[in-house]
Order: structure tokens, then sequence, then C-alpha cells
């Protein structure tokens, strides 16, 4: 597999991942209710007294500027 190709499956995965996250983080912190739960994934869980999905939702993001990074230095 070429690194343009994995670059860009990660970058697919990331947004998806960044989606995901990002709406567990949304209920959970703005909507006043734990969405995993909702979607039948069990009970939210905190980390510091921050929830679990929000470190996703960054980690997420950081693989998404990466690979975004990696793609535009290719083509440059």
């Amino acid at each position: 597999m070429e690194k343009e190709t994995a670059l860009k499956i990660i970058l697919i995965i990331s947004i998806a991942g960044m989606l995901f996250s990002g709406y567990l983080s949304y209920t959970e912190l703005f909507a006043g209710f734990c969405g995993a739960s909702k979607l039948g994934m069990g009970s939210c869980t905190n980390v510091f007294q921050i929830p679990a999905c929000v470190y996703g939702f960054f980690m997420y993001l950081i693989i998404f500027v990466i690979s975004l990074m990696g793609l535009r230095s290719k083509k440059g």
C-alpha cells in the first residue's frame, strides 16, 4: 500500500472518529445526557472530571491534522 493511500484511509477514519466522539461529547457536555447509554454502549466514564469521549475527540483531531499535513507535504 502506498503512503498516500494509507494517509487517506487514516484521514477518513479520523473524520468518522471525530464525528462519533464529537456527538458523544456534545450530548454529555451540552445536552445533559449520556449519549453512549442511549446508544446501548454502557455508561459514561469521567477521567479527571472530564468525559472520556472528549479525550477521544481531541485524539482523533490530532490524528486528522497529522494525516492532513502528511498528505499536503506529499503534494507540495
